[in-house]
């Protein structure tokens, strides 16, 4: 019993709605209290050593990055080019709320900032061209989903430090299940707006030259995801330094190019980068401390040993760790159980065969959906705050959006050539 007190400690927190960080510290602190010959030094030291690796130095990179570009400009082009791109079909402005996730995905990395961006500048305009606000909302927060799979994602970032997976082919296999979320989430908009009704938001198709006017505006924006898996895959810059290539090439863009960025924004950027750097890497520290709580009593062995005596084939096994992982999707924060759980579980994959580029993915997209199903789900709360929604409307207009998310889930687990076609194409 003692061996899993910690879990039961953190589980007991996490249902008393504890911070995500503080449950996962206390938890570990008990382990190192409770045990027998193991210095209680150790946990600081396990916790402030995470932060002295250089990978992980991407993480605030990539996240003030994104943040950077939403202040310069970027995001008002990208939306316009959305717009051009899909405003003629049925249920425009939702489709365009899909395009322009599918776009910020290459900018932002993270589905909170998208989420919140877009919650912000259209969802009131959906609601005002007669869009109800639930799902105006639930279009809004799964399609953000969309955001951390297309790089740079911040999921894999960790994912890839966590598990010593290349950041590079992470990136690449993220491109593709990405674009199929998005797909996915467009046919089922199409098919709730025919039935309700929502109109196209513009009359008719754009013309050429006005998608080609948007695509050259935004072409700036664009050049990103590019720039980034370009200078990884040639060798020219390592996931950090793209990270910090990213912040330089946002300040570029916003204070000279587009001009749209004030020496007055700053503070406020930065500010808003601490903070959510803060929140991850506080979980980060915690979940390192957890980690030796883990690897102490051995309990990646035990849950391994458990899970392969349930099966051995490769398929079975992928399958029964995403029900796994829905599960405890519902209950723990996304980033956490990410970070938690890769120790314990990217060994057993790769013991069975599975490719742990494949499955960094397939976990990484598992755990983001999570963050919009309920009662956990960040996304939810993020959201329905901004538009002030109740959430049982919300959750409700979620659960058709959430069957084409799941269901592209099913189609990557399955078929592995999906997620490792571009890598082994660009990176073999």
């Amino acid at each position: 019993m003692m061996t899993f007190l910690p879990v039961l400690v953190m589980l007991v927190l996490m249902a008393l709605n504890t911070h995500v960080a503080f449950a996962i510290g206390i938890a570990a602190l008990t382990f190192f209290f409770t045990a027998q010959g193991v210095p209680q030094e150790i946990f600081i030291q396990r916790m402030v050593s995470v932060t002295q690796s250089f990978p992980i130095l991407a993480v605030p990179l990539f996240i003030l990055a994104g943040i950077l570009m939403n202040h310069s400009g970027m995001t008002r082009r990208m939306m316009a080019l959305a717009d051009s791109l899909v405003g003629h079909m049925v249920g425009g402005l939702a489709q365009v709320n899909v395009i322009l996730s599918v776009l910020m995905g290459g900018m932002s990395g993270s589905s909170n900032a998208d989420a919140a961006m877009q919650a912000k500048i259209l969802v009131p305009e959906m609601e005002a061209k007669g869009y109800g606000r639930a799902f105006s909302g639930a279009v809004t927060a799964t399609s953000s989903v969309i955001a951390p799979i297309i790089p740079p994602g911040i999921g894999m970032v960790i994912y890839g430090f966590l598990a010593d997976v290349s950041i590079g082919r992470l990136f690449l296999g993220g491109v593709i299940p990405g674009l199929l979320m998005g797909a996915a989430l467009m046919v089922v908009v199409t098919l709730v707006s025919r039935r309700r009704g929502y109109l196209p938001a513009r009359e008719a198709p754009a013309t050429a030259r006005e998608r080609g006017a948007a695509l050259w505006s935004s072409l700036w924006a664009l050049g990103l995801p590019v720039g980034i898996i370009g200078g990884i895959r040639f060798g020219i810059l390592t996931p950090t330094e793209a990270g910090a290539i990213a912040v330089i090439y946002a300040l570029f863009v916003g204070f000279v190019v587009y001009r749209e960025m004030k020496l007055a924004d700053l503070p406020a950027i930065l500010s808003d980068a601490t903070l959510s750097t803060a929140v991850i890497m506080l979980i980060i520290c915690a979940a390192q401390a957890f980690g030796f709580y883990m690897s102490w009593e051995r309990i990646p062995t035990i849950a391994g040993q458990a899970l392969l005596s349930f099966t051995e084939n490769p398929v079975l096994l992928l399958l029964a760790i995403n029900l796994f992982l829905v599960l405890v999707g519902m209950l723990v924060e996304g980033t956490a159980a990410l970070i938690i759980l890769t120790p314990l579980l990217a060994p057993l994959a790769a013991s069975v065969g599975i490719d742990p580029v494949h499955f960094g993915i397939v976990m990484v997209v598992n755990l983001t959906i999570a963050a919009v199903t309920p009662p956990v789900g960040t996304l939810i709360y993020t959201t329905s705050t901004i538009i002030r929604c109740d959430i049982g409307s919300f959750v409700r207009e979620s659960l058709p959006l959430l069957a084409a998310l799941f269901a592209v889930l099913l189609l990557i687990s399955l078929f592995p050539a999906i997620v490792l076609f571009l890598p082994n194409l660009l990176m073999s």
